[in-house]
């Protein structure tokens, strides 16, 4: 349980606290739960770190751009001050061997070099305590406790465990292939990856002192223990029988380490295995993304009632103008909105409107 007792950047810290832990139960105080983030008041803005800072720079002025941007921003409602550390959406598996190719500079991304030819050569899994990017996640994770010792929290990360690990230490192709031609060595595969997801989570939880702080995910829910977001955007590409026997053992596993999380659901193609991921009874919360190209997030309102007739939470992005139109259609404990207001004074009067209309 998280020791602090106030943030410097979030003096309603404790009440905060109250709406996250009525969330994750499914109750209501007074108001749903809702993160507003606006410019605060009277301030200069400060840009966040740049995507991906920190896994070729100095680690210390990331992290204290971090802290200065952080400190521009109002924190309203149960929006906790955090930031969320990333060297690319392929963590795991260069913290697993493979290497990470960053793009032109101008892009901001990176991805894992496949590095598994024969599943059969490689196998076990190891994660290495010496292995130059976990050290270094580590060592990033520690600077950035230092420097918001007191003032915000370090947020957890995206991890791209389970079949995501192994997608990007196959190739889509050949993963793919793999589950039609020998799906025996996928299971080995799978039953070596899955154990690796606690100890990778609790190195990174002790580094970066959330034990001490709590936990926000990188879909950014708070807990006083410990909570993230889990996935398999690998989903999209398979069926619901390939779902049942390769991601959702682990998914369920990552889900009852954790108490309470966040799902990622990435996309029309993979809402082939809703009922699949609404019958995993630890995950709490379901994030919808819509995809690329997809309709806007606001009319896919019926998905949004379907996961929580489910028996699900939901979160919502949206404005001050929109909240009030979900607001008006869901069911307020089973939801929590993070709102981007323009300023300070319309982050306020959204709490306030909330207040009064539930």
């Amino acid at each position: 349980m998280a020791t602090i007792s106030t943030l410097g950047l979030k003096p309603d810290y404790q009440e905060a606290v109250r709406h996250w832990l009525a969330f994750w139960e499914q109750e209501v105080i007074d108001r749903p739960c809702c993160c507003v983030l606006a410019p605060r008041a009277g301030i200069e803005p400060v840009p966040p770190p740049a995507y991906m800072a920190g896994a070729r720079e100095p680690l210390r002025p990331v992290a204290e751009q971090a802290l200065a941007h952080a400190s521009t921003i109002w924190w309203g409602g149960d929006a906790i001050p955090h930031y969320a550390p990333s060297f690319g959406p392929d963590m795991m598996s260069a913290w697993l061997g493979a290497e990470l190719q960053f793009g032109p500079s101008e892009f901001r991304t990176n991805w894992a070099v496949p590095c598994v030819d024969d599943w059969d050569a490689f196998l076990p899994f190891r994660l290495d305590p010496e292995n130059r990017w976990w050290r270094r996640m580590l060592d990033f994770c520690a600077i950035l406790a230092e420097v918001f010792e007191g003032k915000m929290i370090v947020g957890h990360l995206d991890l791209h465990s389970n079949v995501d690990t192994l997608l990007a230490m196959r190739s889509g192709e050949m993963l793919c292939l793999d589950i039609m031609d020998r799906p025996e060595v996928v299971d080995r595969a799978m039953a070596s990856v899955r154990p690796l997801y606690r100890p990778v989570y609790e190195g990174l939880y002790y580094a970066a002192r959330m034990d001490r702080t709590g936990t926000c995910g990188w879909v950014p829910a708070y807990h006083p223990v410990r909570t993230n977001t889990i996935q398999c955007d690998f989903a999209a590409l398979i069926g619901p029988e390939q779902f049942r026997r390769y991601a959702r053992p682990a998914l369920e596993e990552e889900a009852e380490y954790l108490g309470h999380c966040v799902y990622h659901y990435d996309g029309p193609d993979a809402l082939v295995h809703f009922e699949e991921v609404c019958s995993i009874p630890r995950i709490d919360c379901i994030q919808w993304v819509p995809g690329a190209g997809g309709k806007p997030f606001i009319e896919w309102m019926d998905l949004l009632k379907a996961f929580q007739a489910r028996g699900k939470s939901v979160w919502v992005p949206c404005s001050p103008d929109t909240i009030k139109v979900f607001h008006r259609e869901l069911d307020p404990a089973k939801v929590f909105y993070v709102c981007h207001a323009p300023t300070q004074q319309a982050g306020e009067e959204v709490l306030k409107w909330l207040i009064e209309h539930t």
